[in-house]
């Protein structure tokens, strides 16, 4: 098996022997890595690869049958409040009644406590929040009223509210329109300009060049890890995706050859 992995110079994020198991079987199985602080960082691999479950496991959000994992040096329980999670959009109630301002507010949570009223300065921050990703006059609708897109900005914004070091973001792409991508995607680059270390599960092989500073090839075990040019290598992809590659080629050549949008415009 082909593989290339690299240790960052300055990591935020270290998984050492990592292994997640579901009935038994491997979903994960022997992942070591580290990742960069303030990169914008792709995750990415073929459907049923264990992207969502890498990501999910090192928030602590699913057990481990094996291994650990460190950020910023410490256990996840010592610096929690320093990593946000924005999970995929099909996992949420959206039918919950909640103003799209108060589902930004729930990010101070971990600031002024579960049962604290929030702050004048927290409602400020919510909103600078909303004026971060265009979303400011919808503060009063009701988050079941918002298209996709709309729904994906709010999530994004609790997130920024979080005021955290490290953000995992599951498939933030998804169901939205190419004007909302860019727009997301220009503010991580803008908050890895900050310090700040993202990282995204995603499919589109078409964009990671120009999304990405550092990508996670995965296949349930490690493929690849390191810096966007020295990873997305067509031995490596191959290695990943197998040959399901051969067809992802052709459908992005048919796209290209007749002009398709690949998404929604």
């Amino acid at each position: 098996m082909k593989k290339k992995i690299l240790q960052a110079d300055n990591p935020v994020t270290e998984v050492h022997d990592l292994t997640v198991t579901y009935d038994r079987k491997p979903v994960l199985w022997d992942i070591d890595l580290t990742l960069p602080k303030g990169s914008v960082i792709g995750v990415m691999g073929p459907n049923g690869a264990g992207k969502s479950t890498l990501i999910k496991a090192m928030m602590g959000l699913l057990p481990l049958a094996s291994g650990y994992v460190k950020m910023f040096d410490e256990k996840l329980d010592d610096v929690r409040e320093q990593v946000s999670y924005v999970p995929q959009r099909g996992t949420v109630d959206w039918d919950f009644p909640a103003l799209v301002k108060d589902v930004v507010l729930m990010g101070r949570y971990s600031k002024i406590g579960l049962f604290k009223r929030p702050r004048q300065s927290d409602k400020e921050i919510a909103m600078d929040c909303l004026r971060k990703v265009n979303m400011e006059a919808f503060a009063e609708r009701q988050i079941s009223q918002l298209s996709g897109g709309q729904q994906q900005r709010v999530f994004l914004a609790r997130a920024l509210a979080q005021h955290a070091d490290l953000y995992f973001m599951d498939e933030p792409f998804v169901g939205v329109d190419m004007a909302t991508e860019k727009a997301i995607v220009d503010l991580l680059q803008e908050m890895s300009a900050k310090g700040k270390t993202v990282v995204v599960v995603h499919h589109d092989l078409q964009t990671a060049r120009q999304y990405f500073d550092w990508i996670v090839l995965l296949n349930t075990r490690l493929v690849a890890s390191g810096p966007t040019k020295e990873v997305l290598t067509d031995e490596l992809l191959a290695e990943t995706y197998g040959g399901k590659l051969t067809l992802l080629n052709e459908v992005s050549q048919e796209i290209k050859n007749k002009e398709f949008p690949n998404r929604e415009e």
